[in-house]
This record gives structure tokens, sequence and C-alpha cells, in this order.
């Protein structure tokens, strides 16, 4: 374990802080390896299967549950924000656009794991290089870690109705990172109010009613899931609800009062790419696999394939009713293999009825 002199850590906690600011983080917290009181549901939810097929939920649960057997040594975590809204209006209005493609707004720009990880590792070489000997690494989504869970321990939000940490500052807009730390600090104050109240618009514009109750969602049912990580067909009764949802799907974030506080990002890297921000469904159906990695390079997109891709633009134009779609989806039977072939058969039948 790495010690200071007490009269010096709340010293420290300030310049690791600062220095966190100066790297782009809008918020860095601390906050002692402990998730004790969360395992309970966390367990229940992946024993009643709504992790679906996201195995990894079932894997070094021993791990997830004791960041300190993650990383030892480990007496700090440090919890940071990164904020990623776009400068853009009317997100509500682009669904109601039938024709126009949406993609999760996270999934715009650069990749942020990435970006942040390497981001985190600059801060640890800082702290390293005033604190010796010291033991810091880096996880972004990386390694399984609750972060949602230690940044509401960390007084960083509450885990809101929808499952995500919201701020009554910057609303949920954001991405977490953690660094774990073998310098023992104070923690922060953990949050200890929830302020939705009654509110349950997240639950209720939800497109397939995913959330079972308030905090808690069935991914096998959520659109983010099943365009992102479910590899097989979404079921069939599920595809109208998907509307034009290419990518993930962001109505619970759009609709949440607590996102008109959030402010848009500045950082370069999350900007709009390739016009994907306001994309036509037809456009982005005739690119080639060559065109998709070529045009998703360096973003999370890239990470489902040109089956997925594909696969899920076909739902969307079967929602679409636009009639210019027929000749392109038949167009795409060519060289389907079955399971791409499925959803287009749908999206056909669905435009010519």
């Amino acid at each position: 374990m790495t010690s200071i002199p007490a009269v010096n850590k709340e010293q420290i906690a300030a310049q690791i802080k600062t220095w966190a600011t100066d790297l782009g983080f809008q918020d860095a917290r601390f906050v002692a390896p402990d998730v004790s009181e969360y395992i309970e549901n966390h367990k229940r939810w992946v024993n009643d299967g709504m992790h679906g097929t996201m195995s990894w939920f079932e894997q070094n649960q021993d791990l997830r549950y004791d960041p300190k057997a993650l990383v030892p040594g480990t007496k700090t975590i440090l919890m940071v924000r990164l904020d990623y809204r776009p400068d853009e209006e009317g997100l509500d209005q682009l669904l109601d656009h039938p024709t126009k493609a949406y993609i999760s707004r996270y999934a715009l720009g650069r990749d942020y794991h990435k970006l942040m990880r390497k981001r985190l590792t600059q801060l640890g070489k800082k702290i390293s290089a005033v604190i010796e000997p010291l033991g810091y690494r880096a996880f972004v989504d990386s390694a399984p870690v609750l972060e949602r869970q230690l940044a509401e321990k960390s007084g960083m939000g509450w885990l809101g109705k929808n499952t995500l940490l919201l701020n009554n500052k910057a609303g949920s807009w954001f991405f977490l990172g953690a660094l774990f730390l073998t310098l023992e600090l104070d923690s922060d104050a953990p949050n200890e109010q929830v302020h939705c109240g009654s509110c349950t618009s997240c639950m209720d514009v939800c497109p397939t009613q995913a959330f079972t109750k308030a905090g808690v969602l069935d991914a096998r049912l959520c659109i983010s899931y099943l365009t992102i990580e479910h590899e097989g067909a979404i079921p069939e009764h599920l595809r109208s609800s998907f509307g034009n949802r290419i990518y993930g799907c962001d109505d619970c974030q759009i609709f949440c009062p607590f996102n008109k506080f959030s402010t848009p990002t500045d950082e370069k890297d999350f900007e709009p790419r390739n016009n994907l921000d306001r994309a036509e469904l037809i456009d982005l159906f005739q690119w080639t696999e060559q065109e998709f990695l070529s045009k998703t390079e360096g973003s999370a997109i890239r990470r489902i394939g040109f089956e997925r891709w594909q696969r899920n633009i076909a739902v969307a134009l079967g929602n679409s009713k636009d009639e210019r779609a027929l000749q392109v989806l038949k167009h795409g039977l060519d060289g389907a293999n079955d399971l791409l072939r499925e959803h287009i058969e749908w999206a056909i039948s669905k435009l010519e009825t």
C-alpha cells in the first residue's frame, strides 16, 4: 500500500482532481473499492436472465463484486465523467423522421474507449510521478467493473429508473471511467438522494417497454442490446417498435427531464462523422462492406460488423413506409445470408402491405 501523511491527503486529492479536469474530464471523485450493497440486485438480474446473451455478466463475478480482487492492492478508485452530448436539437423529431437513420449519440464520433483509457493512463502517470511507488490501472468498459454503482457511491449522481447514472446538473449524456489506485485517499461523500421522484418518462417512452420496473432493464427487450450485442435474428414481434433506430437507442435519455441541464461537449473527437447524425436509411443500406469498414474506422459502430449493420437498417427500412426502399431491399437479397435475408424479406413484406 502506498501511504502518505494524513495532512497531505486532502492536497493530493485536490491536485489529482485538477489534473483530471486539465485532461478534459468534467468530474472526478474518489470512492472505496467496495460494491457490497449492490451485489444482491446485480446477481438477481443475472440469475433472471435479463442480460440476454451477454455471457460476460455471468463470468468473473468474484472480480466484479470485489474490485480489490480485480486489481490486488487497490485502496481507492477514481471515477471520472466525460460528457458527450452533441450540439444539436430536435432528437425527438429525428425519431419521427422515418426515412432517416437514428444512431445512438455516443457512437457518432470516435470510439470513447480508447480516448478515455489513454487519458486515464496519462493521469495515472502524473500521479505516479509524485507518489512513489504507485500502482494504477485504467478501465473503461474493459473489465468486470460496476462503473455506475461505483460512480453513484462516489457522489457523482444516482442510478435512475432507466438504470443510467443521472446527475442533476449534467443529466446522463456522459461516459464513465475508473482509475484503480494503490494510493489510499478519503472517499468523497456518496449520493444520498434519488431525484427522479414520481417521474416515469424514461419508462413510459421506451419503444419496447424494456423496463420491468423502475431501475430494472430486461436487455432482451432493449433496442440497444438487440441492435448492438445480439447476433441473431431480431424478434419479429419487436421489429415494428424499432422505428428508425439502427444502432442503439437514446429514448430514455432524450425524454429524461434532467437532460435539459446537460451541455454540449466540446470534444472534437465526438463530433459526428460521415453525416451519421442525419443520414438517410437508403444511403446507409447501400454501403458496401468496404465502405462500412472505411467509414466506421475508429468508431464503436464497427464492432457490430457489416451483417448486423445491414440487418438493423433492413428493419428500419421496413418501418419507413418509403416505397423507394423496395427496390433497394430487393437488390440487397442478392448474396444475403439466411439471417439478413429473413430481415430483408420481412421489410419488403411490410412495405408491400
